[in-house]
């Protein structure tokens, strides 16, 4: 049976050209870049050279005495949860939007466990942060000792909706009331223009598998200067703040991807935004009554959140999927929960449109041909479920 991937948010295809970099690589530098020797230290020297352009690629600062840092992880999800563990002094607050990743979500509500104070930023109905209610949180003082909010974090862009945050509007927000900025670029890494130095925040996640780069490997960015208490112990690999010994091949792999991601972004953007697009109009089309979540808001060019009213959305992904089309409920770390999508419920969309929403998300691979049979073949499974 014909397969339609339109799941890219989950995760992407590896682009072979990073396999044979990373095939490469495990055959030539196979030492341990910690061992003092030579194969030591090739592997060493490779790892820091694939870091540097890597931090170069996303706009960060090399080559000085004020350079910014890269400190590769696992994934996203640890590259969040060290920015808010990492980043949140003792008795420090933290602010986050009511649209963040479960990886965020879940940290946040540990961190209030913990004792700290812990408050969520509410959204617009197209699921945009509030500015003014941003301003008065970080106004707002701990009782008893007027401490002011120490980390605020919020995503770039989202991965159920694709809408896009104003992060370089926040920064100014936040730094002007001496608070510290994170966002989660994951889904907005190869898919928008991203320069961390433009976009003055404090800390940004990164995750390569996003992009057409292998899994398994992470990376949290930090500004000149600030270090991210670690969440691990046992070496002193990455200056502590991440121990453990790296794998070469994990990071030229994530290197070269974002090479790649960072070099064809213009057609890319395009591409992604025609197919997403033509998308949502051949939908329409077909089923009038289709809701475009966050329709008018600046959206990533790869996302698609339709909510079919009457249609049960684990239903419709069942059903879909029986069909060939691999499409998502929301976010896949959450995917195995039937509870409803958080970030839909932030916006206030009524019930029946949070219980029908199904995400889409294109890829570089994907074509028109697939594009049209996508819209046909949800379609007649939506008309087959409404019959």
């Amino acid at each position: 049976m014909e397969r339609i991937y339109l799941d890219n948010n989950a995760t992407t295809p590896i682009d072979p050209l990073v396999s044979e970099a990373m095939l490469e690589t495990r055959q030539q530098y196979f030492g341990n870049p910690s061992s003092q020797h030579y194969w030591g230290q090739q592997a060493r020297s490779r790892i820091e050279r694939s870091t540097e352009n890597a931090l170069a690629a996303l706009g960060g600062k090399t080559g000085g005495m004020s350079d910014d840092r890269l400190v590769w992880t696992s994934g996203g999800t640890e590259s969040n949860n060290l920015a808010l563990r990492g980043l949140l002094p003792p008795g420090g607050r933290l602010i986050y939007s009511a649209v963040e990743h479960p990886s965020v979500t879940a940290m946040a509500e540990q961190l209030a466990r913990d004792g700290h104070e812990v408050s969520l930023i509410e959204v617009s109905s197209v699921g945009v942060l509030s500015l003014d209610a941003l301003v008065q949180k970080l106004e707002q003082r701990t009782p008893g000792d007027g401490q002011r909010v120490d980390l605020v974090s919020v995503m770039t862009g989202n991965n159920e909706t694709g809408v896009i945050q104003p992060i370089e509007e926040i920064a100014k927000i936040c730094h002007s009331a001496g608070a510290r900025l994170h966002t989660d670029a994951v889904q907005a890494i190869g898919k928008i223009e991203i320069d961390f130095g433009s976009m003055n925040v404090d800390a940004m996640t990164i995750a390569p598998h996003k992009f057409h780069g292998p899994r398994g490997i992470g990376a949290l960015m930090l500004k000149h200067g600030l270090d991210a208490t670690p969440l691990l112990h046992g070496g002193f690999q990455q200056f502590g703040s991440r121990p453990g010994t790296e794998c070469p091949a994990l990071v030229v792999g994530a290197e070269t991807a974002l090479h790649l991601a960072v070099e064809d972004l213009p057609q890319s953007t395009k591409h992604l935004r025609r197919l997403r697009d033509n998308l949502e109009q051949l939908v329409r089309a077909k089923i009038p009554d289709v809701v475009v979540v966050s329709e008018t808001a600046d959206r990533l060019p790869q996302t698609s959140c339709l909510a079919f009213p009457g249609i049960d959305r684990q239903a419709l992904l069942i059903a879909l999927d029986q069909r060939g089309i691999a499409c998502s409920t929301g976010s896949a770390c959450a995917s195995g929960s039937s509870d409803p999508s958080s970030t839909l419920q932030a916006m206030c969309l009524p019930d029946d449109l949070v219980n029908a929403a199904i995400r889409f998300s294109v890829g570089k691979q994907t074509t028109e041909e697939e594009v049209r049979n996508a819209a046909d073949w949800i379609t007649a499974v939506v008309n087959t479920l409404r019959s």
